[in-house]
Formats: structure tokens, C-alpha cells, sequence
């Protein structure tokens, strides 16, 4: 949308900008202002939040290894401090993808996480075998290739393979009488059941849609237009075997309509 200013009450550049959130601030100087990456502005911003703030609080606690907390409790046991998590809010944040602490970061998750066989992410998995191929789940794919690619890992062979399995699996149907066999469907209910999980599918767009669009290849695009219109049929919050209840109903405090 050229004029976005137009459809709200007030104009929030100003707010934006303010120098207490070095984040927010530089992107908004990238993304609502078209300031390029070596901007003085940008550079200034970028340079604030690895100086201040939650970024510093977060790498100050991570070990040398590269990640935080127990090494092997990355993901399920450590939320929500755990390596995956922290990796997320730092690329959240914008933070330095060229700090050898965060390249410590993404490749302690490469190495723990990452299923060497497949290229998809594991919520088991240690330094000498990577990612268990019996815990391979399509959020925690979507979530941790959407980091990398963040923090600078798109043209890495590794991260490729993490976007062909999930342009070769991810569901986006809606199976009701049988479940799907052979992997990685038939292990896991709740991720590969008798529909496609939601949050699978969104992870999978959040980390497709972070690829630059002249660098996503016809499948990335194909991907993304058939996550986009599962998404639309379900109205975003509606569940899948029936359209007229909500995935979470608690969800109606929003107010969200329930038809």
C-alpha cells in the first residue's frame, strides 16, 4: 500500500523512531522510510542494538559453545530459554548476523538440531549425530530456517536443504479418513495426523516468505501460494474439520467473530 498513513488515525513514524527501541527503530527506518542498509541512520540503529537493550542481556548468558542453558535441552525442555528460543528473538531483534556470537549460535543449531539426513529440524539431537530423524517437527523447521536466513544463512547449502524439505513435505490438505504414511507423517499425530497442523504451516510461510522474491525458485513460490490459500480457506483461526469452530476458543475474548 503506497499511502499506509492513510488508513490510520494517527501517523506512528515519529513513535517508531524513538531511540529507546534500536530495533523497532531500524526497521522502521528500513522498511517504512526505504533507507538503504548503509544508511548512517541504520548503521547507527544496528550498532545500538547489539550495545543495549535485550540483545546484550541475551548473548551476556550465552556459552561459549554457542548456545544457553543445558546444551541437549535446546528446544522442549528448555523453553523458553533454550537455545531454538533465544535464536528466535535474536533474529527477531535484528541482531548482528556478522557477530561471532550469533555465527556460534546458528551453528550450534545446525550442528545439534539439523537432521544430517534430511535437512529438516529436530527437537532431539546432539553435536556427534545432529537432529534425530524420529523428532522431526514442521514448526520448529519453519522457525529455525526463518532465523538462519535472518541472520544471514540463505545462501548456505545447509539452510537450502532446511527450504527443500519444507517445500517437499509440509501439508496443506485436510485428510479426515486416513492418516499419510511413510515419514516423516506416520510417526508424529499432533504434526502429521489425519490434517495439516496450523502452526506448521504458518512456520513454513514465515520462513519461505523471509526468502528475497528473486531468489525463491518456482517450488518456494508454488509453496507459498498454497499456504497462503489453506490459510485464507480457514478463515486464519478456524479449525480444520470444521469451519465453524474456532482452533482456540479462547480465542473469542479478542473478538474474533465465532461464525
Amino acid at each position: 500500500m503506497a499511502d499506509w498513513k492513510a488508513v490510520l488515525k494517527a501517523d506512528p513514524t515519529n513513535w517508531l523512531l524513538e531511540a529507546d527501541n534500536s530495533s523497532v527503530r531500524c526497521f522502521a527506518l528500513i522498511g517504512l522510510l526505504g533507507r538503504p542498509e548503509n544508511d548512517p541512520e541504520v548503521a547507527k540503529a544496528k550498532n545500538a542494538i547489539m550495545e543495549a537493550g535485550a540483545v546484550p542481556k541475551i548473548l551476556v548468558k550465552q556459552k561459549k559453545s554457542g548456545y544457553w542453558g543445558i546444551p541437549e535441552n535446546f528446544y522442549v525442555r528448555g523453553k523458553y530459554k533454550g537455545t531454538v528460543w533465544q535464536l528466535i528473538i535474536l533474529a527477531e531483534l535484528g541482531a548482528d548476523k556478522n557477530d561471532d556470537r550469533i555465527k556460534n549460535a546458528c551453528e550450534f543449531i545446525l550442528g545439534h538440531s539439523q537432521n544430517r539426513e534430511s535437512g529438516a529440524f529436530s527437537f532431539h539431537g546432539t553435536e556427534d549425530a545432529g537432529g534425530r530423524r524420529d523428532s522431526v517437527i514442521p514448526c520448529l523447521t519453519g522457525n529455525m530456517v526463518w532465523s538462519l536466513i535472518r541472520l544471514g544463512y540463505l545462501n548456505n547449502p545447509r539452510v537450502q536443504r532446511g527450504i527443500n524439505w519444507i517445500v517437499s513435505y509440509q501439508r496443506f490438505d485436510d485428510r479426515t479418513k486416513e492418516k499419510l504414511k511413510g515419514w516423516p507423517y506416520e510417526k508424529r499425530e499432533r504434526c502429521f495426523g489425519r490434517h495439516s497442523c496450523h502452526m506448521g504451516v504458518v512456520k513454513a510461510l514465515k520462513a519461505l516468505a523471509e526468502i528475497p522474491e528473486n531468489k525463491r525458485s518456482l517450488r518456494v513460490r508454488d509453496t507459498i501460494e498454497k499456504g497462503a490459500e489453506y490459510m485464507l480457506q480457514h478463515h486464519i483461526f478456524k479449525r480444520s474439520h470444521d469451519l465453524k469452530q474456532m482452533s482456540k476458543p479462547e480465542w473469542a475474548r479478542f473478538g474474533f467473530p465465532l461464525m
